[in-house]
């Protein structure tokens, strides 16, 4: 059986390399180098981008981390300054002079110990009050006194807890000016326009804020007879922020701008910063901006981010600054120049690009060579698949890479020597089958020409003997037992006479739309009533709507009227024959079975059936061409047989014919 192949079902798979150069006409090499170059520059350029993103976020999280770190130690600095403070205060409050002093109202004897100690510890502010917050005497401004202070909590707190209280604290310039006009002038700052800040309507600032401390002063039986307090006005006050800006940032410049600074803020106005303003000058006066006063100062939270300060953007950290009661009236601030960093992640973008370029060229290198190592095989394995389709089966390749090409030029070689021997078996058995073709066309002419000479004699002695038998039927039984011989022998002469000029004279066939269940109906009602089928049942499984086939109608019933003939003479006149017919819409075809319950046929013989003159029938019983006839008929329709057969159990053969003028030639055969 030989079964055409279907191509319908083909499915075309192509693998990401062909897809993407798809249409790229280019050699190999530079493909393989093109692709790897493109996979490395994608890789590299991913790599790039994810390591500039975590650098840069890296670098930001170390200067936040840093600035953090710094704001930890500009508020260690600012405590250790409200500490020296607190020490002077609590060793003035510990000398006997002021117990003695404080009950008689009379300190005219400690004033120029007061004056001594503050000028030394470098107060603006030290004095004492009594124990219910008059001020008794005040060190810078001794004319000023009677006035009350004990509405200040830092006041109230020393005296409640009978220690040592430091704290920050808001003066106005009433109080000020108590104690000093100068530190009144000092503390007034007139209010800068700033970028972002928050829009207020005064203009100016004439409250201070003060690092303060106050220690209760004992008598003898430890009762708190008075306070002693003193501390430093921070308006204009730069000590604090450069010593912070000195400790942490040892006064680094970068690009001529202070690395890094510090500031006291009083509510929002800077009040001390070694920030500067453009011309160089401190930038008092101006003020944070909203974002950064509604987290620190509204929310009371710290603030650790980039910020813009003044004229330039800082890594910045801020923390609200309380007085005694917990209230938020400053902020401490300390900053590094975002513009270094930002240069550290420029710098760091350019290397990890420059590491790219530079992976990008030795990959370009590497794949180069590769390239042409993977590409010399295959343009061999060109020239030589070019020689082998011009027809040179010679040719062969050599390439020793101990990997799939050598693999692949070795099948090649042997692809290349089994076609050239394919090609030589081919040669000779054409040259077999032309010489053997035209010893048949020979030998088919001369027997056609022989039929033709010997059937005009035969037909004569034919028709003599079945005379002579007619006339000799009383004659002696030897006689007319040898009469009958004749006859028989001469009518199996004539068929295969006629048999032969059949089968050199096959018509080509006139075909119409034709029914074959109704040709199939008629050979069986031929048939049926012979000697032959008396005792063979036919059973017919006829498909109803079965749809009409383009045949020649003679041409077929002779094939099936074979077909059926065979099959009863194969069971011998006792069986059972089945004729069934079925629409094949897959192939377009009309299939037509016959199946009986005879002896079968021998693999060995079901090769031959349909070579001319073969036949398993006994001498005298047939002439071997029905079936060649039938077969003739059958590919002249554009059709084919099928034949399943097992010895012993039944043959079938399978007719099929095509239902359309274009049906395929040999789907079977």
């Amino acid at each position: 059986m030989q079964i055409k192949p279907d191509n319908s079902n083909q499915i075309k798979k192509q693998g990401i390399f062909s897809s993407l150069f798809r249409g790229f006409q280019a050699p190999i090499h530079a493909k393989l180098m093109l692709a790897f170059v493109l996979m490395i520059v994608f890789i590299g350029t991913v790599f790039l981008v994810i390591g500039v993103q975590l650098t840069g976020n890296r670098v930001l999280v170390e200067a936040q981390d840093k600035v953090r770190n710094d704001l930890n130690a500009a508020r260690v600095i600012y405590e250790s300054q409200l500490q020296k403070i607190s020490a002077v205060v609590c060793y003035t409050a510990d000398r006997g002079i002021l117990r003695e002093a404080i009950p008689n109202e009379n300190l005219d004897e400690v004033y120029e110990e007061l004056v001594k100690v503050g000028n030394s510890a470098g107060l603006d502010i030290f004095g004492v009050t009594n124990k219910y917050g008059k001020v008794l005497l005040r060190a810078h401004n001794p004319t000023i006194k009677g006035d009350d202070l004990g509405h200040h909590g830092f006041i109230k707190s020393a005296m409640q807890s009978e220690v040592c209280v430091i704290s920050t604290v808001l003066f106005s310039q009433y109080e000020l000016e108590k104690e000093s006009s100068a530190l009144a002038e000092q503390a007034h700052i007139t209010l800068i326009d700033t970028p972002l800040a928050r829009p207020v309507s005064k203009t100016e600032e004439t409250a201070g804020m003060m690092m303060i401390a106050a220690s209760p002063i004992f008598n003898s039986q430890h009762e708190i007879i008075g306070v002693v307090y003193g501390g430093k006005l921070l308006n204009r006050n730069y000590d604090i922020v450069d010593f912070i800006k000195q400790t942490l940032y040892e006064n680094v410049k970068y690009e001529g701008q202070d690395i890094g600074t510090a500031t006291i803020f009083q509510d929002d106005l800077r009040i001390s910063t070694n920030v500067k303003n453009e011309d160089g000058t401190r930038a008092i006066g101006t003020r944070v901006s909203e974002e950064v006063y509604n987290r620190v100062i509204i929310q009371g939270e710290p603030w650790i981010d980039r910020a813009y300060v003044v004229n330039n953007w800082y890594i910045t950290a801020y923390e609200p600054i309380k007085n005694i009661a917990g209230e938020i009236i400053g902020i401490l601030y300390v900053g590094v120049l975002e513009q270094k960093y930002i240069d550290i992640r420029r710098e760091t973008i350019l290397t990890f690009l420059g590491i790219t370029i530079a992976g990008i060229l030795v990959a370009v290198g590497v794949s180069f060579m590769f390239s042409r190592q993977v590409s010399g095989p295959i343009r061999q394995m060109v020239v030589a698949s070019k020689e082998v389709a011009a027809g040179n089966l010679e040719t062969r390749v050599q390439i020793q890479t101990n990997d799939e090409l050598q693999f692949l030029a070795e099948t090649f070689n042997d692809m290349a020597e089994s076609l050239q021997k394919r090609d030589q078996d081919l040669k000779e058995f054409a040259t077999k089958r032309i010489m053997q073709s035209e010893k048949l066309a020979l030998i088919g002419q001369l027997s056609a020409n022989i039929a033709h000479e010997l059937n005009n004699p035969l037909q004569g002695i034919v028709t003599f003997s079945h005379l002579l038998l007619e006339d000799n039927q009383s004659a002696d039984p030897n006689t007319k037992l040898s009469l009958e011989k004749i006859v028989g022998q001469a009518d199996r002469c004539r068929d295969i006479i006629r048999g032969l000029l059949d089968f050199s004279r096959q018509r080509a066939p006139d075909k119409t739309y034709f029914d074959v269940n109704s040709i199939i109906n008629d050979c069986v009602s031929l048939v049926e009533l012979q000697a032959l089928f008396h005792n063979i049942h036919v059973t017919r499984n006829l498909q109803s709507d079965l749809p009409m086939a383009v045949i020649d109608p003679s041409q077929i019933e002779r094939v099936f009227m074979n077909l059926i003939i065979n099959a009863a003479e194969a069971m011998e006149g006792s069986g059972h024959l089945t004729i069934s017919t079925k629409d094949n819409p897959e192939t377009d075809d009309i299939e037509i079975a016959f199946s009986d319950t005879g002896t079968g046929i021998s693999e060995e013989n079901i090769k031959r059936i349909f070579d001319p003159f073969f036949t398993t029938k006994d001498v005298g019983h047939g002439t071997g061409l029905g079936l060649a006839i039938s077969y003739g008929l059958v590919r002249s329709h554009r059709g084919s047989i099928l034949v399943e057969s097992e010895v012993g159990k039944g043959t079938t053969f399978i007719v099929i014919l095509p239902k359309e003028e274009n049906g395929d030639n040999g789907k079977y055969q």
